[in-house]
């Protein structure tokens, strides 16, 4: 029944959409724009005023029926509510950096689209969570209390307190303490990872388009053979055999050298590939005939000209980067307790998640470490969208 009134609603606004590219030319005598407008593209309209209009009905709505709560809209209200906030924290940013800094940081925020500077106001926010976590965080990441299992939102009522605003855990460890000390270690770690990855790519790539010959071959043979490995079945099978060996704060090593090391081969294809266009350049050969070296070609010639496409893949592989560890972490392999961890916590909290139907402000404590992996993976990218549209050359 629900497949058919699905496909009753597409033919009702695909016969809308008709209906109203049909009116839009004759009461616009045929111009331009309804005379060239494909029926897609009218359908699209459509669509686009059906779901806001739908939104608006459906966030209206009670959000209790009969005493129970509506688990659907109070998440959608949540949503709505969340996107407004971050809507209005970025055009704010954004305004504020036009008024206050330097000319070229002024320039740079009257060029910046609302989602790049969503963007950076989320890395922002979240490097200084990152590198005060022992000073802003209320309790340690490893204090346990004897209260377990309170509910988010600390209202009493509920099961919450207001001690533990966001709740704590099956053992009692502060939610929000663990949230802000895994900006730290999941976010450190992730980065760290990412920039080992990128010196050893980077430095092999370029090595691999400068020398050519033998030295290419080499690399570029090896490197094919582990990108030919799925990487997180690859990571699972090198973790697990390195867990043999060590434990703890070891084993937390071992995984940032395996992801390195795995990454840094996608990394590898992009230096070379980028540096094979830069070594047949004139000022490269100038630079050979004056006699200089090696690390002068690499260093002080290709690199500075590679830097826009290698930024905005370092973003990029920072988000794989920072996701494969949550993935590890979520299956036991990655960050080591008692180390805060994003991915951990949303294991351990993912019991909660059964008290959605009628308990939805209990159902959010696992939703909060996912959210943040989330916010700060879409805030990286609308950046690097940003930085790549810069890199082009491309206007608006």
């Amino acid at each position: 029944m629900s497949l058919m009134m699905f496909i009753y609603a597409l033919v009702c606004m695909m016969a809308v959409a008709w209906v109203g590219r049909f009116a839009g030319q004759s009461v616009t005598g045929n111009k331009p724009f309804f005379r060239d407008m494909p029926l897609a593209v009218a359908f699209g309209y459509v669509l686009g005023v059906s779901i806001l209009v739908w939104g608006v009905w459906y966030y209206l709505q009670p959000a209790e029926l009969n005493g129970v709560p509506r688990a659907g809209v109070v998440f959608f209200r949540w949503a709505v509510q969340g996107f407004v906030i971050a809507a209005i924290a970025a055009w704010i940013f954004r305004f504020l950096g036009r008024m206050v800094g330097t000319g070229g940081s002024r320039k740079l925020f009257r060029q910046m689209p609302l989602t790049a500077s969503f963007g950076i106001l989320m890395i922002l926010i979240y490097a200084v969570l990152a590198v005060f976590a022992g000073v802003i965080a209320p309790h340690g990441q490893e204090e346990v209390f004897a209260r377990a299992n309170v509910v988010p939102g600390g209202n009493p009522a509920l099961g919450g307190d207001p001690a533990f605003p966001l709740g704590t855990d099956q053992i009692g460890r502060d939610i929000l303490s663990r949230l802000i000390y895994g900006a730290q270690n999941t976010v450190g770690i992730a980065f760290a990872t990412t920039l080992i990855a990128f010196v050893v790519g980077t430095t092999l790539g370029f090595l691999a388009a400068t020398l050519r010959g033998w030295v290419d071959q080499v690399l570029s043979r090896a490197v094919d053979v582990l990108m030919a490995i799925p990487s997180l079945i690859f990571s699972l099978l090198l973790i697990t055999v390195a867990s043999a060996w060590v434990q703890g704060a070891g084993l937390t090593v071992a995984m940032v050298l395996i992801i390195a090391l795995i990454d840094s081969t996608r990394v590898f294809r992009l230096a070379r590939a980028v540096g094979m266009n830069i070594v047949v350049m004139d000022y490269i050969e100038a630079a050979k005939l004056r006699g200089e070296g090696l690390t002068y070609l690499i260093f002080r010639e290709i690199l500075p000209n590679a830097t826009a496409p290698l930024l905005a893949e370092f973003g990029l592989r920072f988000c794989f980067v920072f996701l494969t560890i949550s993935a590890l972490s979520f299956l036991g392999l990655g960050i080591q307790p008692p180390l805060a961890d994003w991915g951990t916590m949303v294991k351990d909290l993912s019991t909660f998640i059964n008290y959605a139907a009628f308990a939805p402000q209990a159902s959010t404590a696992p939703l909060l470490a996912a959210g943040a992996i989330a916010l700060l993976t879409v805030a990286v990218n609308f950046v690097v969208d940003w930085a790549l549209h810069r890199s082009s050359g491309l206007k608006e």
